[in-house]
């Protein structure tokens, strides 16, 4: 849980995932008085600038399955209503929130269709759903062994649940009857290794890749080596959506 908690503090502290978190605070347009719930709010990484957004007389909840979570986050924000719950079964009420937001939780969710629909269900009329999550199946690594980059690619995406999500967004909005206005398609680009291992697993992920017969092990020690020395040119997109209710 320690290492989950250190991931997510890192990666939301990169200059790439400060930019496309305020992208979303903005598309959100929050303001004082307004009830704004967090899905998979992990321990309360967003739940201070949520709280700040809302102020005076707005109420925050963080919503997450994982009790070491809410544990941390309730520590963090003690004025947020931190609630145990699934993204696919929601502890709220209908129309009980007026902004509902989820950050790269969806990639990870058994349904993300049935988690979009308890978003739009717990809206109130008018409300705003925003959504940022990864396109797994866009990751690039500049190497001259294409070949290992690709395979490296090609693994990291099979290792997580909904690796296309981001692009789906669009479509699991409409299916939950909500209305998308505004789409965008950001970079996250990384240009040292150290960053670039933190948040993609480079070398966790080529030693797994390697192990599971995904590359050649030569292939992927010398590709390791080589991203080592530099220069590092690594990234996907992500997509962010804003919809109405």
């Amino acid at each position: 849980m320690t290492d989950q908690i250190a991931y997510m503090d890192d990666a939301a502290a990169t200059a790439v995932g400060r930019d496309y978190k305020a992208r979303l605070l903005r598309g959100l347009e929050l303001s004082a008085g307004q009830t704004v719930v967090d899905l998979g709010c992990g321990p309360g990484t967003d739940l201070g600038a949520l709280a700040t957004a809302v102020e005076p007389g707005g109420t925050v909840i963080g919503v997450d399955r994982e009790p070491g979570m809410l544990a941390e986050a309730a520590r963090r924000h003690p004025g947020a209503d931190v609630r145990h719950g699934d993204l696919g079964a929601l502890p709220l009420e209908e129309g009980e929130v007026d902004r509902a937001r989820v950050d790269r939780v969806l990639q990870h969710v058994d349904t993300p269709g049935r988690s979009v629909a308890e978003a739009a269900r717990v809206l109130k009329a008018g409300g705003l759903f925003g959504a940022a999550e990864p396109d797994w199946d866009t990751l690039a690594v500049a190497d001259e062994d294409l070949g290992t980059s690709r395979a490296f690619a090609r693994y990291t995406a099979s290792r997580v649940r909904n690796p296309s999500v981001g692009r789906d967004l669009v479509r699991l909005c409409t299916a939950a009857g909500l209305t998308v206005h505004r789409v965008e398609a950001v970079p996250v680009l990384f240009r040292d290794f150290a960053t670039a291992d933190r948040i993609l697993g480079l070398q966790r992920n080529t030693e797994k890749a390697i192990a599971g017969g995904a590359v050649e092990p030569a292939y992927g020690q010398s590709w390791l080596r080589r991203l080592e020395a530099g220069p590092v040119v690594a990234g996907f997109t992500l997509y962010l959506v804003i919809a109405v209710k």
